[in-house]
């Protein structure tokens, strides 16, 4: 690996931040670390399968760890995970040109940031009932394409439906997000294999920083609430978004 920057090092520790805020609700971190790389001037060819790379580590936390926790439910998962899956899989082998890619990140950037505003108390929390199959079944394969085209595992998606369609209480939602943004990720990845070769050489850095952030992250959103937090990185979120569309 090259001699490491300034640069790198502050890239890092905002990664391992992101990683942090967004495994306290059941997420990876893609989108934060999309964030994170566009205002560090990452080329794009680079973002997508680094983002993809570090979801996979900080989701495998996430998801042994919500497991054991006991926040997960089967039943809600499977109908949306069977879809999502192969069209992840069929959205990581497209590459789409930059005046694509970039407002598209940038508008999935937009509802992440929408989706750390929303209140977390929700009618979820009392009355939940499982997704219809069909419905989940339509909605995986939308998230999953979303996913696989944009470099995120759609978690940013599929917590937000399941919490406003009542399909699952906050934190259970958290634990079925974690599984389905490892699932997403590993097929987004496997459809673009040779976009690992745009992998930077201060991955190793960014994983343990990441890893350090998902450790911190899930034991808080096991323990404790982080709305506040992931309301702040709302407003990185939206300010990414802005660059990658080009309002600035």
């Amino acid at each position: 690996m090259d001699l490491l920057t300034v640069h790198d090092l502050l890239l890092a520790l905002l990664v391992g931040l992101g990683a942090a805020l967004y495994s306290s609700v059941g997420h990876a971190g893609a989108s934060a670390y999309i964030a994170l790389m566009a205002l560090f001037g990452v080329p794009a060819t680079t973002m997508r399968p680094t983002a993809l790379t570090l979801n996979i580590i900080v989701a495998t936390l996430a998801s042994g760890r919500y497991l054991r926790a006991g926040l997960f439910r089967w039943r809600v998962l499977w109908p949306f995970l069977i879809t999502a899956v192969p069209m992840a899989f069929l959205g990581g082998g497209i590459v789409l040109p930059s005046e694509i890619y970039r407002p598209l990140v940038g508008a999935v950037l937009w509802i992440s940031a929408l989706r750390l505003f929303w209140p977390t108390r929700l009618r979820a929390e009392t009355e939940p009932r499982d997704p219809p199959i069909v419905m989940a079944m339509l909605a995986g394969a939308f998230i999953g394409l979303l996913s696989g085209l944009t470099g995120t595992g759609g978690g940013i998606f599929l917590s937000p439906i399941l919490l406003f369609m009542r399909w699952s209480p906050v934190k259970r939602a958290s634990g079925v997000a974690a599984i389905f943004i490892l699932a997403n990720s590993i097929a987004g990845l496997a459809g673009n294999m040779s976009a690992v070769q745009n992998l930077p050489p201060q991955l190793p850095l960014f994983a343990a920083a990441a890893l350090v952030g998902g450790v911190v992250g899930t034991t808080l959103g096991i323990r404790l609430n982080a709305a506040v937090l992931t309301k702040c990185l709302g407003v990185v979120l939206v300010i990414a978004g802005a660059k990658m569309i080009g309002v600035y």
